[in-house]
């Protein structure tokens, strides 16, 4: 099973001018690995605790020496070699070992604690671009005439310096706009909210974000589409065994699980999550958008909708009224269009027009998170944020037989994960997302 402790084979800590170096594979206590559809880069953590005598400051007799915190120093910005095996095919461990670019730089240092012959310290890892973002800012125009997939990779390759590009989705719409000295992972996630997937039929909203595998644009409908990763089992903490009496993998279990949000009713509507009006002003026509044009509901929604569960299903506004909340819009939009503003020659065409994305994204962003859940699994390091897994939750019944119960148990999308290493264990936590309840139609 994979929640055995795996092996810290490689943890070498480099100076800031990269001239010394120091093993802390001993005195490495946990290790903690995060990725995030809401982060734009991986972080990770590192529990060390050490003996005092582990390095002689620079210039200093190789006998004088001190704790690392002191000795190497450490004081942010250094590079640090992970090389992590695992014990199983689930768990084949992590490894940012290979090539310098790959390599965690130190943000910061905390827990510090000295004593006359040990101290201990916790590492917190960023990559190398989340340095990058903090020195670069986005100057130049982008021409209308993109797609903003396209600017996308103009941004990670030009301002983030970065070869790390995994899978960037198409986009149908383009997007004129200057970076006004934004940095560079600000304007991607504003630019992912904007965007409008190439696929026919597909709902706007776009997440960008940074796994192993590099850095992610995809858009919400391209997730819920994947094959599922895994399918897990919540068999209430007890492994499985045969009719020989020999353990069965239990590689694919939940260990333990809470639902920490299912549904928030009152949010969505003052979010406008259900359903909206938009009413723009074009200041070259000087008209605003019709009230039949601007409302934007759950019959438009669903048309096109695809989901992790069954088809959305809202309650009516009233007792025996024939509308439900997905018919009455709960929030009103304004916005001036943006015409022929950043063009040379006069256009009288909208700069990526409100109208395609804007209800939409909102309405996708709100309802992926109707049900959320945390659950705890044996460590599984072929997941990433962002793949979709299936979960079986038996019924809450006294019934010897049991069956999956078919409200919580289903498609769910990782929104974050994190894998954690120590001497005794290891495991990966999940916070997993999905947009509607029960179980997906075959």
């Amino acid at each position: 099973m994979s929640i055995n402790s795996s092996v810290f084979e490689t943890l070498i800590l480099e100076s800031n001018n990269q001239k010394r170096t120091v093993d802390i594979v001993e005195g490495a206590v946990s290790i903690d690995y995060y990725e995030d559809i809401f982060s734009p880069t991986i972080t990770a953590k590192i529990k060390v605790i050490n003996s005092s005598s582990s390095i002689a400051p620079e210039g200093a007799p190789a006998q004088e020496k001190q704790s690392i915190y002191n000795g190497l120093p450490l004081r942010g910005g250094e590079r640090v070699v992970m090389k992590i095996s695992g014990n199983s095919a689930t768990n084949p461990g992590l490894d940012f070992s290979k090539k310098p670019a790959d390599f965690f730089i130190v943000s910061s240092i905390t827990d510090i604690v000295s004593q006359t012959e040990s101290e201990s310290f916790t590492l917190h890892l960023i990559s190398r671009e989340a340095i990058t973002n903090e020195t670069s800012r986005v100057s130049r125009k982008f021409s209308s005439s993109s797609t903003i997939d396209n600017s996308i990779k103009a941004i990670l390759e030009e301002y983030l310096k970065t070869k790390k590009i995994g899978t960037i989705d198409k986009t149908s719409n383009s997007y004129g706009f200057i970076g006004n000295l934004k940095k560079p992972f600000t304007t991607l996630i504003w630019l992912a909210s904007k965007a409008v997937p190439a696929e026919s039929g597909a709902n706007a909203g776009f997440f960008f974000y940074q796994t192993k595998d590099g850095f992610q644009f995809r858009s919400i409908d391209s997730l819920i589409n994947q094959e599922k990763k895994a399918t897990y089992t919540n068999n209430q903490g007890v492994e499985s065994y045969d009719s020989d009496n020999k353990a069965v993998n239990n590689d694919f279990s939940i260990l333990n699980y809470t639902t920490t949000k299912n549904e928030n009713l009152i949010e969505k509507l003052r979010l406008g999550a259900f359903s909206s009006q938009r009413m723009f002003f074009d200041p070259n026509k000087f008209t605003f958008t019709g009230e039949q044009q601007g409302s934007f509901g759950q019959t438009q929604y669903k048309k096109k909708t695809k989901t992790l569960g069954r088809k959305l299903d809202l309650p009516k506004i009233s007792p025996g009224s024939d509308k439900t909340l997905g018919d009455i819009p709960s929030r009103i939009f304004t916005q001036i269009l943006d015409v022929g503003t950043l063009e040379p020659k006069p256009s009288k065409e909208t700069n990526s027009n409100p109208m395609e994305y804007q209800a939409q994204s909102l309405m996708r962003y709100n309802t992926l998170f109707t049900q959320v859940l945390d659950v705890t699994i044996p460590s599984n390091t072929n997941l990433r944020a962002g793949d979709v897994i299936e979960c079986i939750f038996p019924k809450n019944t006294q019934a010897s037989t049991k069956e999956s119960d078919p409200e919580i148990s289903g498609l769910y999308i990782i929104k974050e994960l994190c894998h954690h290493f120590d001497s005794d264990n290891s495991y990966t936590s999940l916070k997993l997302i999905r947009d509607t309840f029960g179980q997906k139609s075959k």
